[in-house]
């Protein structure tokens, strides 16, 4: 399988379970989300959110991925306890992580402890930064600001992570 990029766009936040949740979304290049996937992972997000703790703003951001076969993907990441993230994941249609059928709509939990593959981890790199930036360094936490910082849309994959196929990064050879 050959590495390529795939397509990110985000959507907005919604409030969901007493969180403010920044959606994002990768589609295969020539398989866009179905909106009855879409539908179907917006009904599973709430059981994937934990309740806010109290000290923490009660942001989330979650990625909705359509993968290259049968599956999709739905990784809900938690801010708690102030700087720690936590990831709980839901799948449908990939009979390989225990999904009863191949339906892209029918969502499970996944029972592996899971942190996203390398199209969502650019997300993450995002979200760390973004909430550095607007809830840990100034004096007081913007959440607004850390609502209104979505990473970019278009292209995500290695070629807009900084890293080029044969090129140099950090003295090592990526190939």
């Amino acid at each position: 399988m050959a590495f390529h990029d795939k397509e990110l766009t985000v959507p907005g936040t919604v409030e969901v379970a007493g969180r403010h949740v920044k959606r994002y979304h990768i589609d295969q290049p020539r398989r866009r989300l179905e909106p009855e996937v879409v539908d179907a992972a917006s009904a599973y997000l709430p059981s994937l959110l934990p309740a806010p703790d109290g000290g923490t703003p009660p942001a989330s951001w979650v990625v909705l991925h359509r993968g290259a076969d049968t599956g999709a993907y739905l990784l809900a990441y938690s801010w708690f306890f102030d700087n720690v993230v936590e990831c709980r994941i839901a799948v449908a249609g990939q009979p390989a992580l225990a999904c009863p059928d191949d339906d892209p709509a029918h969502f499970v939990d996944l029972d592996r402890p899971g942190v996203g593959c390398v199209w969502e981890l650019g997300v993450l790199e995002h979200e760390r930064l973004a909430w550095i930036r607007h809830v840990l360094a100034p004096e007081r936490p913007d959440l607004a600001g850390y609502l209104a910082d979505a990473r970019a849309e278009g292209p995500v994959g290695h070629a807009h992570a900084g890293v080029q196929p044969g090129g140099v990064t950090g003295g090592v050879v990526v190939r």
